[in-house]
């Protein structure tokens, strides 16, 4: 005999598919992120990430425009600057390039959030994300004086109009500290959208083509987490909160999915999933083969992440999810 409740007649139709769908993802989820460049008409295609390009001031000006019109209302800002030293003195100059464009996007586009990554890898002339113990490319990344510059960069975009601060080094007490500087600075309503749970991961690939910040010597593992703990992420998430942090991120997403989920499980904070460019780029390259359909499993991957809990999703697909959410 056949079950009384049969799951098959809620699927019959779309509409009714519709009606009863648990998990909707919308525009209003996402956050599209920008690099910005010196320069004048610069519009750059990254060649690992198609679709997604470098940026000049007036050109980012351009996109995030764009962006606007498409509904979603969030940018993130990560820079490329002119020259890197060993203090990354562009990350928290006032006329850094993110600072800069952070200003044009908000004269331009007052409405529009625009989130800055609050980091110094990609200002550092070692690609670390902080300050190191011999001031050469021997150096163990020292966390307290990191923290000072990490201080510094987020007042600078705070000054420069940014709504919200994303410190993404994974630096021990680094919410404490931007929190304490915010405030100092007058910011108390500027909040911290932390890269809590930032994974030493392989997907980061075609970023560090984007945003020209690979390291010159070893790698992150001593500041970012090891892809087989989870526990520990639910620890950092503490930490964090105990320490402030109004948003939370777990990144990557895609491999991450059961941290998204456990995170949630913790905090009525919103939680934000980075979609990150490895995980953009092999959907791209596999869809330009034809192996795939993109609309289809881009969608069905956004949602994945919606329906692990997260609230928010950082994505370079945005503007053509934004696309196809109005069809």
């Amino acid at each position: 005999m056949f079950p009384t409740n049969r799951p098959r007649r809620l699927r019959q139709q779309s509409q009714l598919r519709r009606m009863v769908r648990e998990t909707v993802l919308s525009v209003n989820d996402l956050i599209y992120p920008l690099f910005a460049v010196p320069g004048e008409s610069v519009a750059q295609e990254v060649k690992s990430m198609p679709g997604v390009y470098q940026l000049s001031v007036e050109k980012i000006v351009e996109e995030a425009k764009e962006v606007y019109e498409l509904g979603i209302p969030a940018i993130i800002l990560f820079g490329i600057p002119e020259s890197k030293d060993s203090e990354a003195t562009q990350a928290w100059h006032d006329h850094g390039i993110v600072q800069k464009a952070a200003t044009a996007i908000k004269e331009a586009v007052p409405e529009l959030v625009v989130v800055a990554d609050t980091c110094l890898c990609e200002y550092t002339d070692h690609g670390h994300c902080g300050y190191l113990e011999f001031g050469d490319f021997t150096g163990q990344v020292l966390n307290d004086p990191t923290l000072e510059l990490l201080k510094r960069t987020a007042v600078s975009q705070a000054k420069a109009g940014v709504d919200i601060i994303a410190p993404s080094g994974m630096m021990d007490g680094f919410v404490k500290a931007i929190r304490e500087g915010l405030d100092e600075a007058d910011f108390q309503y500027t909040p911290i959208l932390s890269y809590a749970a930032k994974y030493s991961s392989a997907y980061y690939g075609p970023f560090r083509d984007a945003a020209e910040s690979a390291p010159q010597f070893g790698d992150r593992r001593t500041y970012q987490m090891d892809p087989a703990n989870g526990q520990e992420a639910l620890k950092e998430v503490e930490l964090d909160l105990a320490e402030g942090a109004d948003m939370l991120m777990v990144k990557p997403a895609l491999a991450y999915i059961d941290i998204i989920w456990r995170v949630k499980e913790i905090t009525n904070l919103p939680v934000a999933a980075y979609n990150v460019s490895g995980e953009y780029s092999m959907i791209k390259a596999t869809a330009l083969q034809g192996w795939i359909d993109e609309k289809s499993v881009v969608q069905e991957t956004l949602t994945a992440f919606k329906r692990a809990g997260a609230d928010l999703i950082l994505t370079y697909h945005a503007k053509d999810a934004a696309r196809w959410l109005q069809e």
